[in-house]
């Protein structure tokens, strides 16, 4: 199950429209059937979240929270985890990039789920970056 959940007011939401991008983007990415949440949340939201968890000051456009299920709870089915996504911050963005907003969307859901999925781009020599750049063709993504 795909859950997606819009937890601020400054920009309108698809919320259905991202659950299906997500199970498309899950099954390209080899995870098929898993489950996993997105959350769209303010940039006050995720600066809060980005100082308890990473210990950073400031926000970020998006965080990915796997799940680490033990072997118990994976009979229930496998669940990757949560993607937070900092709506404001993907306006700037789309804006600095000359991207739409619902692009830079897709883009970041894309990056969230590789990192659920195990990939690291920080020290995986560049495969998280190729495959994203394969995936986002498959996808239709700009950028």
């Amino acid at each position: 199950m795909i859950e997606v959940i819009n937890r601020q007011r400054k920009q309108p939401i698809d919320c259905e429209r991202w659950q299906a991008f997500t199970a498309k983007a899950l099954k390209l990415t080899g995870a098929g059937e898993a489950d996993a949440a997105v959350v769209f949340v303010s940039d006050r939201a995720m600066r809060e979240i980005n100082r308890t968890w990473r210990g950073k000051r400031g926000t970020t456009d998006v965080l990915s929270f796997p799940a680490n299920q033990d072997e118990f709870e994976k009979v229930e089915g496998l669940n990757l985890g949560d993607i937070l996504i900092s709506t404001e911050q993907v306006a700037r963005q789309a804006k600095e990039h000359g991207l739409s907003f619902e692009n830079e969307i897709a883009q970041l859901i894309l990056h969230g789920l590789l990192h659920l999925s195990g990939y690291d781009h920080e020290t995986d020599h560049g495969e998280m970056n190729r495959l994203e750049l394969r995936l986002r063709k498959r996808l239709g993504i700009e950028g």
